[in-house]
């Protein structure tokens, strides 16, 4: 419980600035990530909803009317990232925003960090919110669920955004491997946890700063807000399993990848970052696929060029 009661001792400016400053103080406290996020808050008529599917119970954002898009998050994001497009999209779409398992505000199962199982967890997420088809954007981490989604239940994903990341075991893979800017692909051992915990801040970090375009685009109150999520007991591990998984991912996909995806893809990269690469890795797995390039952008292309991100999903889910 948190409570202010200033001394009757202070006197003038001296007790006026001093009472200030604790207030302050306390407002950031008592209140939790949220007192230092600049991340965009969703509509206030969402729903947050508590979905168990799979051995998990992921923690789902739903809101909006209309034909359903499900967005997937990836690494040192959550589902908050997509808030922006959320706004963009829900007055004409059901929007559904999970938090993957072990990551945001989800629970965290001990195993099924592969992304076949993941693809499972979503298909379950939307059986339960009575949806039967969707379309679906993606980022990061979120492409390889994604893949893992669309490949198992191809008749239930009616296009797909997909956005700067490689998939585990298609096209380049094994030279995306060996870039030095990717070592936390293989970040793993009995002493990650241990070395993490307490700097997490420090840690995400090194992604904000050396995958951005410009690091000043990810501000302090987003970096914080990100930080304290992943300081949350157990988040950093499964973050990690989500990385440690990449290895039967790939063995995964190089078998869906014996059937082409038939639904409209577009594929975007950022000019900073995967580029043209995000067309050519997609084509390996999709026979209608266009690309696109979000210019000026690093790899966090929802913090870096929101409103250019949200103006050519938009573009494409409204077939323009």
């Amino acid at each position: 419980m948190c409570s202010f009661a200033p001394s009757r001792r202070t006197s003038g400016a001296r007790s006026i600035a001093a009472i200030f400053a604790s207030i302050l103080m306390i407002l950031i406290i008592c209140s939790g990530p949220s007192a230092l996020a600049a991340v965009e808050p969703f509509p206030a008529d969402f729903k947050i909803q508590r979905i168990s599917v799979n051995g998990v119970t992921l923690h789902v954002r739903v809101g909006g009317q209309g034909p359903a898009v499900v967005l997937l998050h990836g690494f040192a994001d959550t589902g908050d990232m997509w808030a922006p497009l959320a706004k963009a999209l829900y007055k004409d779409h059901t929007v559904i925003v999970p938090d993957l398992r072990g990551m945001g505000l989800s629970s965290q199962p001990a195993a099924g960090y592969d992304k076949k199982n993941q693809g499972v967890d979503i298909a379950m997420v939307m059986d339960k919110l009575n949806v039967q088809k969707a379309d679906l954007v993606t980022h990061d981490i979120g492409n390889m669920v994604g893949y893992a989604l669309a490949a198992q239940y191809p008749d239930r994903i009616t296009k797909w955004v997909v956005i700067d990341a490689p998939l585990p075991g298609i096209g380049p893979w094994d030279e995306i491997l060996k870039s030095p800017m990717l070592w936390h692909f293989n970040f793993r051992g009995p002493d990650v946890d241990r070395l993490v915990k307490g700097r997490e801040r420090i840690y995400l970090d090194r992604f904000y700063n050396e995958l951005s375009a410009d690091p000043k685009a990810i501000d302090e109150a987003t970096r914080n807000h990100y930080a304290k999520l992943y300081a949350r007991p157990g988040n950093m591990h499964y973050a990690f399993e989500q990385f440690a998984a990449f290895g039967k991912d790939a063995t995964d996909n190089r078998v869906f990848a014996g059937t082409k995806l038939n639904m409209p893809i577009l594929a975007l990269g950022a000019e900073k970052s995967f580029g043209d690469q995000q067309v050519a890795i997609m084509r390996e797995v999709g026979t209608k696929v266009d690309g696109g390039i979000v210019t000026g952008s690093g790899h966090w292309i929802m913090e870096e060029k929101p409103a250019q991100t949200v103006s050519k999903v938009r573009a494409f889910l409204d077939g323009k």
